[in-house]
């Protein structure tokens, strides 16, 4: 039985008797694909090709949000966004439009961005991005000249749960458990050594194939701008011997059940599944962290810790040292805490039937 084609990949015969693939959803626009059919160009122009247009192709009124919206996709500040960020922010705008399309710029004022604000306080990250989002429009407006003043100025982002902790940190009985739940073999747990130990990000994943192996090493372009793009690190015997022992794609190791590659945000939500299904509550995005969290507390450094986990600067690469050398001399540092006279001594352990819990059982016995 051949293979269901990935969702809105079309294939025709042209006049001169080629086959040729494009992209189209529903009635839109179709956008031609040039790379070789199957080559990872050819999922990279796919890919791309998915993001497709917000705005519908047609007469848009001038000096409204829709028309807005419209030129500054086109411009070179929202070329400069790596895909991820491109995606992201097009589902924000599909929302502004649905809501605000059709309102003119100049009545788009610092009250209108604030409510569109509350009405995502409920999921604070959610209501940044649509903040972030909309001063990276207005930005370009003001430069442009389409606007007077930047109405997202003096607008705050939102504190939330996730704005110092972030991400839940898998520890490593979350990680067990999803082991025990998912074993070698299995698309899970090939998802779940591939996070862990490539230090790679969800959407990097997706792309990694056995083309970007070659002797042992990985080498590996990864989506994310600011950052150093080729990343090369050795590959983990534990890792190859998942690999070696599950079902994998073509060009990718972890595809979907039809044996497709995955877009980065079905693999996120896919995985998650996985994890509910394993009780842990965790996520992709939190494997990478515990990843580094193991690393740190293993000896890394700063500078081994940017290069596997390729961040643009030192910060990151900072912060998980820093915590496990706090653990290492908060576990050194404790006995302190007692008399001088007293730390050489030794406490004797809590004798069977002591405490205020056992006191109170004594007397019920009695």
């Amino acid at each position: 039985m051949p293979r269901a084609r990935p969702p809105h990949l079309h294939r025709e015969r042209n006049r001169h008797g080629d086959f040729v693939w494009y992209v189209r959803r529903e009635h839109g626009k179709r956008t031609r694909l040039r790379a070789e059919f199957g080559s990872e160009a050819f999922w990279s122009e796919y890919r791309a090709a998915l993001e497709g247009a917000v705005v519908p192709l047609k007469v848009i009124k001038p000096q409204t949000v829709a028309w807005a919206i419209h030129r500054y996709r086109s411009s070179s500040p929202w070329k400069a966004f790596a895909p991820a960020t491109r995606r992201q922010r097009d589902n924000i705008f599909l929302s502004v439009l649905k809501t605000a399309g059709a309102t003119l710029l100049v009545d788009i004022d610092q009250h209108a961005i604030r409510q569109g604000r509350e009405r995502r306080a409920d999921h604070p990250h959610a209501a940044n991005n649509f903040l972030k989002t909309m001063r990276g429009l207005f930005g370009w407006a003001l430069e442009a000249g389409y606007v007077a003043g930047d109405p997202t100025k003096g607008v705050k982002l939102l504190k939330g749960k996730n704005d110092k902790i972030g991400f839940h940190t898998w520890t490593e009985e979350e990680v067990e458990r999803f082991e025990i739940k998912w074993s070698i073999g299995t698309r899970e747990r090939l998802a779940l050594d591939l996070l862990l130990f490539t230090g790679l990000r969800r959407g990097d994943v997706v792309r990694l194939g056995r083309q970007h192996v070659r002797n042992g090493v990985m080498s590996f372009p990864t989506e994310k701008k600011g950052a150093e793009r080729e990343v090369v690190i050795p590959m983990l015997d534990v890792l190859a011997a998942t690999i070696a022992a599950s079902k994998t794609g073509d060009l990718t190791f972890i595809t979907t059940a039809r044996g497709t590659p995955f877009v980065k945000e079905s693999f996120g939500n896919w995985f998650k599944e996985a994890c509910i299904a394993a009780g842990v509550p965790g996520s992709a995005h939190g494997l990478r962290k515990a990843g580094a969290v193991r690393a740190a507390e293993n000896g890394a450094t700063e500078w081994q810790l940017q290069a596997i986990y390729n961040w643009s600067t030192s910060k990151m690469a900072q912060l998980y040292p820093r915590a496990a050398n706090k653990k290492r001399l908060a576990a050194g540092a404790i006995e302190m805490l007692m008399p001088a006279q007293k730390q050489n001594e030794k406490i004797p352990h809590p004798s069977p039937g002591a405490g205020a819990n056992a006191k109170t059982a004594s007397k019920r016995r009695a």
